[in-house]
């Protein structure tokens, strides 16, 4: 798919599936072109295989190969896939170019490891990357990795394959000056989370990544539709009613918040299994509050 092409299709919902884990921590690749079949009835703008929500750290090289391959082949070329890849400089290419060889439509680059990095260092792990393959690259700025824009406005001149910008930060007073300062260069993706929504969609963002999107697609697509229409009134309803307590769940441990969302889908009947650690699981209070709190999302699980 030609970057220009691609673009074209990313306004909407970008979902992130989860990786299901056995019991035993052993991938669950049946679980996973199950929960695809479901996701893939709902009109998507793309889906990510081995994101974060995706547990791309605690997957192995063979398995993020084994994750792309059959998130390719459930979803069947009727929306993009863009594969996660990060680690460091030598793994990121690695899994860049099998997952260009598996049929990914493009790449997104988390941070590396190291989270004390030179920034001309890591425009240059970022570059390696994006010039791994002829895939459309995505990189997604999280974490430590908060840059100014003058950084991104290099790293840009530097990759022509660069097409899209993933924010993971929620810090709308950067991101406006970032893309202020580059314009329609980038594509820009609003990837804090599905609470941040009304905060990206009043700047202009009309496409957003989403965890939500795992559980209850119609969910993350109606908030779509709503910020997108402008239609303040039912948008701010939804995250009262549902997005606002989820994120606060997921708050309340570092790693829930790929661990509420497992949970959720245990308790719906997709697969999802356990995280690996250094993620946790839910405590047995905290996995009660889920079943509650999924008795009010009924409407948006059918």
């Amino acid at each position: 798919m030609k970057p220009d092409e691609l673009r074209s299709k990313l306004r909407g919902v970008i979902a992130f599936p989860v990786t299901p884990f056995n019991r035993d921590l052993s991938l669950d690749i049946a679980g996973l072109q199950r929960n695809l079949r479901e996701l893939v009835r709902h009109p998507l703008a793309a889906i990510v295989a081995a994101g974060g929500t995706g547990e791309l750290y605690s997957l192995t090289p063979s398995e993020h190969l084994a994750v792309v391959r059959a998130i390719v082949e459930e979803v069947s070329g009727r929306i993009p896939v863009i594969s996660g890849t990060g680690f460091n400089y030598k793994i990121g290419i690695e899994l860049a170019e099998q997952a260009a060889a598996a049929g990914s439509d493009a790449i997104l680059a988390l941070p590396p490891y190291y989270p004390n990095a030179d920034e001309n260092a890591l425009v240059e792990y970022y570059e390696a990357i994006g010039k791994a393959t002829p895939l459309p690259f995505f990189v997604y700025s999280r974490d430590w990795v908060n840059p100014t824009p003058a950084w991104v406005e290099k790293l840009a001149a530097k990759v022509p394959t660069l097409i899209a910008w993933k924010d993971g930060q929620g810090d709308i007073r950067r991101y406006q000056q970032i893309i202020h300062r580059l314009g329609d260069r980038l594509y820009w993706i609003g990837g804090a989370g599905d609470d941040c929504v009304p905060g990206y969609y009043s700047i202009g963002i009309r496409t957003y990544t989403s965890s939500i999107a795992t559980v209850a697609p119609k969910l993350s697509l109606r908030l779509h539709e709503f910020a997108s229409a402008g239609n303040s009134e039912e948008l701010l309803r939804l995250m009262k009613e549902y997005v606002t307590p989820l994120y606060s769940l997921r708050a309340r441990r570092k790693g829930y918040e790929v661990s509420v969302m497992k949970e959720m889908m245990n308790a719906i009947g997709l697969a999802a299994g356990p995280v690996r650690p250094p993620l946790p699981n839910l405590s047995s209070d905290d996995i009660a509050e889920v079943k509650q709190m999924l008795e009010s999302w009924k409407p948006y699980l059918s």
